[in-house]
């Protein structure tokens, strides 16, 4: 497969636009943004992070309501699509995806093996969210584009770095089941960021977690 895949140009592979559009709630504080959804025969619904086995959307139930399956559909196989935006939309927090047009260069989901022919318009999209005051990346090739959209050096995993006017730029674990670390350590990177936006409340979900 290696050897097939140096014989081939990029260009033979099939070019895929994003199919979302991003989601931008009224006063957004953060924005999420990882690289591409996975081929639509792995979607559990039509959003961001749609694959099931993804631990993007059970580690936000953990965060916001103590249970990683408060986002499921009462089937336990989908996800409850209208809580989900809900919780979006109370929290301030808006959804894209670093890329806008991409190849796969294989038959996976893998950052690896994606390429982003085009990234997103992110000048665009930031002047939707005039509050936006910090994009957190789901993983490290997102946060290269990131790095690269903004003229700045991509984060370390759970650090951030200061971008344009003031813009916090974190780079996150990713949420892949692929990604080594369980899905309570990866919640605490993501709450760490979430209380440093004040975005949880006293009202969220907020234990200690060890670590």
């Amino acid at each position: 497969m290696r050897y097939f895949l140096c014989m081939m140009n990029s260009e033979d592979f099939e070019l895929e636009y994003h199919p979302f559009a991003p989601f931008v709630p009224e006063g957004a504080r953060v924005l999420f943004m990882g690289t591409f959804p996975p081929q639509p025969k792995r979607w559990a619904m039509e959003f961001y992070y749609p694959n099931r086995t993804n631990d993007f959307w059970p580690m936000m139930g953990l965060i916001f309501y103590g249970d990683r399956r408060a986002l499921f559909a009462a089937d336990g196989r989908s996800f409850d699509l209208e809580r989900i935006k809900g919780m979006l939309t109370e929290h301030h927090i808006a959804m894209s995806d670093t890329g806008h047009a991409v190849r796969r260069l294989r038959n996976n989901a893998s950052d690896k093996f994606l390429e982003i022919v085009e990234p997103v318009d992110l000048p665009g999209l930031l002047a939707r969210m005039p509050e936006c005051r910090a994009i957190a990346t789901t993983g490290e090739k997102a946060a290269e584009v990131i790095a690269q959209l903004t003229g700045t050096e991509p984060p370390k995993m759970g650090a951030r770095v200061e971008g344009p006017a003031g813009l916090s730029l974190w780079r996150m674990p990713s949420t892949s089941r692929a990604y080594p670390l369980a899905l309570e350590r990866k919640a605490d990177y993501y709450r760490e960021l979430l209380r440093s936006e004040a975005i949880l409340t006293k009202r969220a979900y907020m234990p200690d977690m060890p670590r």
